[in-house]
């Protein structure tokens, strides 16, 4: 693997905060669930012992070729919501840590014609996953207008969802939307010039994470979190909108995605985790390096 190219990555959002999270145990056992360019996994790697080991899943084969070569690492070449089954396959019962930097990679947004980024005109597709069958070309054509109106809704947040389906059907009903520039033109009324870029973000948002199943693949995963971890053991996760936020924060509060857990006979509540410290925030000095870091937050959790 390290006869490949590399391919090009940002500097990782809160590379020391994320890693100092999962307060490391020399000779533990550790996994990155996004691995992307590699930054966390190596900062890792430092701080393991030659009993170490860390386990890194992405399911973006671009991300292959960032595979490091030593003996304590293993690359899984897979979506982080199958994490216990390949956990269990290579052997790995129980983890020490699990670290996750979400959303979209820097690569992903750099490459104009895997479609995720709104600078560039490219056809649609966001996938994150380039063997799945599925993308936005999917969404944005066959969805029926009330699943498009429920995509940017509830995954955008637009208040002017209903509108923007409409006009994509209407739109869509002359010749198929294929581009990003033609949805944009589509969507035209609804961008005024001093906020496209905000509310175009938003609607890229919607499709991308109903592409890629993120919020699902993140339940999924935060779940199984429950299972793997040893007690001791470290959650380091970054979040970069709301919606993965949310669920992160309450997950690791009380175990759930909704509601509150349930009280015993004596008034006490039994949860898996408890938060470490308040969320982090990048500094200004990182964010003017990286505008990416701009939205990221980090929370980390011990499994209890």
């Amino acid at each position: 693997m390290q006869a490949m190219q590399l391919m090009e990555y940002h500097s990782p959002v809160l590379l020391k905060e994320t890693v100092d999270g999962l307060n490391i145990k020399p000779d533990g056992v550790y996994v990155d669930v996004t691995f992307g360019g590699g930054g966390h996994s190596r900062e890792i790697l430092k701080r393991l012992g030659e009993n170490g080991k860390l386990i890194a899943f992405d399911q973006d084969k671009d991300a292959l070729r960032n595979a490091i070569d030593d003996s304590r690492f293993l690359l899984v070449s897979e979506n982080f919501r199958f994490l216990k089954r390949f956990l269990r396959f290579y052997g790995y019962r129980e983890v020490d840590g699990i670290l996750g930097d979400f959303g979209v990679s820097s690569h992903q947004f750099d490459v104009a014609e895997r479609g995720f980024s709104t600078r560039f005109e490219a056809d649609l597709d966001m996938r994150m996953n380039q063997n799945s069958d599925f993308s936005a070309f999917d969404v944005v054509n066959k969805y029926e207008e009330s699943q498009l109106r429920n995509v940017l809704f509830q995954y955008g947040e637009l208040r002017t969802a209903a509108g923007m389906a409409r006009v994509i059907v209407e739109a869509r009903a002359n010749e198929p939307i294929r581009s990003s520039e033609q949805l944009k033109k589509a969507l035209g009324r609804f961008l005024p010039g001093h906020k496209e870029n905000k509310i175009l973000a938003q609607v890229y948002q919607a499709i991308r994470i109903e592409v890629n199943q993120e919020l699902e693949a993140l339940k999924e995963f935060l779940l199984q979190t429950q299972e793997v971890l040893k007690p001791g053991g470290r959650l380091s996760l970054i979040s970069y909108h709301s919606l993965e936020d949310r669920l992160v924060k309450r997950f690791m509060r009380n175990g759930l995605f909704e509601g509150e857990p349930e009280k015993d006979v004596f008034g006490r509540v039994e949860v898996p985790f408890k938060p470490v410290g308040k969320f982090i925030i990048p500094s200004e000095d990182e964010i003017a390096e990286n505008s990416r870091a701009r939205s990221a937050k980090l929370r980390v959790a011990e499994k209890i």
